[in-house]
């Protein structure tokens, strides 16, 4: 059987009168890739913020997030960055790369806050940069790479601590269809492996029926 990686009960948000998340359930298990799906506005992206920690849930007695067997309610603010950048990585739609660094600064830039040495942090960065097929791409900044190749840089920086789980925000949104498929084939290759673990909110369609298991989301209710 395999390891529970997120457990999430009751998760409830609410923005002053606006209830966006009205009690969600989830269960993830170790080497899983979830999508959720949903019309704008149901809650997926503050149900993927709230599990990845970006955002706080409101507590009540019933609502428990524990990922990884470390239950969040109890770190403080440093603790849970701590916890975050090391079991966590994250993608987002417009790769939020930062264009004075490298890709290879980039990528490490994770590692760094993690306190890996320089060393150590570049030589994971460059083979990470490899397997993703940009060798060749270490040394030029965002603004000279395709998006695909952003994203792809996005996807090693995700993956330079060796988090246990990835969020990934409309991961191919901004992206050609081609560059969609091979990301989309990327998020597999990586599961089996390396027992990446994914939870990715998308409105593609063909990226939501690949996965193990596709949740929707309507009116901040998960209904399936």
């Amino acid at each position: 059987m395999s390891k529970t990686i997120i457990s999430a009960k009751n998760i409830q948000k609410a923005y002053k009168d606006l209830k966006v998340l009205k009690g969600v359930n989830i269960t993830i298990s170790e080497s899983e890739i979830i999508s959720i799906v949903g019309a704008s506005g149901a809650g997926k992206t503050t149900l993927l913020q709230i599990l990845g920690t970006l955002d706080k849930p409101d507590y009540t007695s019933e609502t428990e997030l524990i990922i990884n067997d470390q239950s969040i309610k109890d770190l403080n603010d440093r603790a849970l960055a701590k916890f975050r950048n090391k079991n966590i990585g994250f993608i987002f739609q417009f790769h939020q790369l930062l264009p004075e660094f490298t890709a290879l600064e980039n990528v490490c830039i994770p590692a760094f806050i993690n306190n890996t040495s320089k060393q150590d942090a570049e030589k994971r960065a460059k083979e990470l940069l490899a397997y993703l097929g940009l060798s060749d791409r270490l040394h030029h900044k965002p603004n000279s790479m395709s998006g695909g190749e952003q994203q792809r840089v996005a996807v090693a920086r995700a993956l330079i601590n060796q988090p246990n789980i990835i969020f990934a925000d409309e991961p191919s949104g901004n992206l050609d269809s081609e560059s969609a498929d091979q990301l989309h084939n990327l998020f597999f290759k990586l599961r089996d492996e390396f027992k990446q673990t994914f939870v990715i909110v998308t409105h593609n369609q063909e990226l939501a029926n690949m996965a193990d298991r596709k949740l929707t989301m309507v009116d901040g209710k998960i209904v399936d």
